[in-house]
């Protein structure tokens, strides 16, 4: 059981490490007038967040995540889980503050995630995000296509 946490923990730093490497890149060539000389960073404190509902707020990285692929970075205020939920398209996420779930239906007790921590959702997968920690939640996801959000009615 150890060797299964030391490896699990490994791998979820390699997928943090790897995204975070890519970003400034993916922002490089997300811009109209993309220049492979020009580099790009940015502050966390000059990421502006727009609230997109009243309880969650999000932030683009890179692209457009109404049209098409996009990096972008959402708040979750604290304890909150969003309805039962799918997307058209598949997304990978990564927690950078707080802690989170992600619900899986069927799924009896989802993995708590932590900062560092990653998950992946298919397309067409119902489940639910939340923050389950007393302090908000932010996390980065990107996804190939637009992001949009599917409620799924309870039967």
């Amino acid at each position: 059981m150890k060797t299964y946490f030391i490896i699990f923990g490994r791998l979820n730093f390699a997928a943090v490490v790897c995204v975070l490497a890519l970003l400034p890149m993916a922002l490089a060539h997300a811009g109209e007038n993309f220049s492979a000389a020009k580099e790009v960073a940015v502050p966390g404190w000059q990421i502006e967040f727009k609230s997109i509902n009243p309880a969650i707020k999000m932030a683009a990285a890179y692209g457009d995540r109404n049209t098409g692929m996009h990096g972008s970075f959402g708040r979750f205020p604290p304890n909150f889980e969003t309805p039962n939920h799918t997307h058209t398209g598949a997304y990978h996420g990564v927690v950078v503050k707080g802690v989170m779930t992600n619900p899986f239906k069927g799924e009896s007790k989802s993995p708590t995630m932590e900062p560092g921590s990653y998950w992946y959702v298919p397309a067409g997968v119902e489940h639910t995000t939340a923050c389950i920690s007393d302090v908000p939640c932010e996390f980065y996801f990107h996804a190939d296509s637009k992001f949009d959000f599917i409620p799924v009615k309870l039967k």
